[in-house]
């Protein structure tokens, strides 16, 4: 069995990210050395000393392979996405009812309306996994997901009192977003990457060229119309997984593909309402059904490890199955704080 550990990012991942922003296009990790060393110095700066202006706070969770020493994943926290200098846009999903007594016909149109947040929540994001190492038996794409929510949970006062989410929707053939086509396109006149990559430092231009209207999807190709507050396939794992920890749609979308927005209230997220602490002790066995995420928090220390492993709670400890005796070797003798996944 492989050995893994969850951290906070160091300046020594700065490599092993930068190879795995290769593998794909990925926004929150671009394939550019310069951008990706001054998000992993921000993120430590985060974990060291927090701002009391929570925009400024963004933390990177990596996943270490540690019998290769090497990152294969992270996923990411902005402590608040959405300011008056920096807006988060949206499109609201609602519909308008038409109706004419003349000739007794009545129709219900799905409308789209650009809206935008100066206050805005938490969001995560970011959650990137190498394709090497999906399918493992070690849900190693939910520990990074998770991992985020243990972090929260012990600092909520680091964070916002929402969290939200940002799922990708389905594209095409080609992989142009339908909805972009439609819209971004016709009022922005620029490439949906290219838009998508500008609006994370300028939003001004969304809100002086987007249309601000109410948006009738009738008028719409049928390929947009169907995009909007759907997930493509490979997204349906992860909404599938937030779902069940308490993520609901909230009737809004990215406003440029029509990526469903889901938001949770933080306190009850089932990963956080479920933290506990424990003393950890071992077993001699390998039987447990049951997966945790463990870290040996410390409110002082700068830096957050933790942990995936199966184990039993009993009383005031927790027995940690014998399969992940490194994990026991390394935390023994620690107060643990715990939550089951």
């Amino acid at each position: 069995m492989n050995r893994f550990k969850l951290r906070s990012v160091e300046r020594k991942d700065i490599e092993d990210l930068f190879e795995l922003s290769k593998l794909y296009v990925f926004i929150n990790l671009p394939s550019n050395l310069d951008i990706i060393t001054e998000k992993v110095n921000s993120s430590i700066k985060s974990f060291e000393s927090p701002s009391e202006d929570l925009s400024k706070n963004h933390y990177i969770f990596v996943l270490e392979d540690l019998d290769t020493n090497k990152v294969i994943g992270c996923s990411m926290i902005h402590a608040q996405h959405g300011t008056e200098e920096e807006p988060h846009f949206y499109l609201r999903v609602s519909q308008e009812n038409k109706f004419s007594n003349s000739i007794n016909t009545g129709f219900i149109h799905g409308t789209l309306k650009l809206g935008h947040d100066t206050n805005g929540p938490t969001e995560i994001g970011g959650l990137i996994l190498n394709p090497n190492y999906r399918g493992s038996d070690q849900k190693l794409g939910k520990q990074l997901s998770f991992i985020r929510f243990l972090f929260m949970g012990l600092n909520s006062d680091q964070f916002k009192e929402t969290i939200h989410c940002e799922l990708m929707p389905p594209f095409d053939s080609e992989g142009r977003s339908p909805l972009w086509e439609a819209i971004g396109r016709r009022f922005l006149n620029m490439e949906y990457h290219d838009a998508d990559i500008l609006s994370r430092k300028n939003k001004e231009f969304i809100l002086s060229l987007f249309p601000k209207g109410t948006i009738y999807e009738t008028l719409l190709p049928i390929e947009a119309r169907n995009a909007v507050g759907k997930v493509g396939k490979d997204t349906m794992p992860v909404k599938r997984m937030i779902e069940n920890i308490g993520f609901r749609y909230i009737n809004e979308v990215d406003p440029f593909d029509g990526g469903p927005h889901f938001r949770a209230k933080l306190k009850e997220i089932s990963i956080v309402k479920n933290i506990t602490d424990k003393k950890i002790e071992h077993s001699a066995e390998s039987n447990s059904e049951e997966s945790y995420l463990i870290t040996p928090f410390d409110k002082q220390d700068s830096s957050f490890t933790g942990y995936y492993c199966k184990g039993t709670v009993k009383d005031e400890s927790f027995i940690i199955d014998k399969s992940y005796e490194y994990i026991f070797n390394e935390l023994k003798n620690k107060k643990i704080y715990l939550t089951k996944i």
